[in-house]
C-alpha cells in the first residue's frame, strides 16, 4: 500500500488533513505520488500545486515537501500544504 498524508498548516497549526491510499501496484512510484496529490487536493478543495525543482529534490531526499503560495496559481488562505510519504 502507498499512503501519503497531506496537511494544511496555518500559523503552525494543523487546519485540515487527508491521507491518500493507493493500492494499484501497476503504477510507477511517480504516478502514485501525482495521483495522491490530486486526490488530496480534491478532498481538501484545493487547486493542484505546481511541482518546482525544489519540491522534487525535497521529496526525493526526505519523502516530504511543502507547497507554499509560490506553488499555487490562486491565492491560498494557509501557510503551506505539507505533503508527506507515510508508507511505501
Amino acid at each position: 500500500m502507498f499512503r501519503i498524508w497531506g496537511k494544511i498548516i496555518k500559523d503552525n497549526r494543523l487546519v485540515n488533513d487527508y491521507t491518500a491510499c493507493i493500492d494499484d501496484e501497476s503504477l510507477s512510484r511517480t504516478k502514485k505520488v501525482y495521483n495522491a496529490l490530486d486526490i488530496i487536493c480534491n478532498e481538501l478543495d484545493l487547486s493542484t500545486p505546481i511541482w518546482l525543482k525544489s519540491n522534487q529534490n525535497d521529496f526525493i531526499k526526505f519523502s516530504r515537501t511543502r507547497f507554499t503560495q509560490d506553488n499555487f496559481i490562486e491565492h491560498i488562505e494557509f501557510d503551506y500544504l505539507d505533503f508527506h510519504l507515510i508508507e511505501e
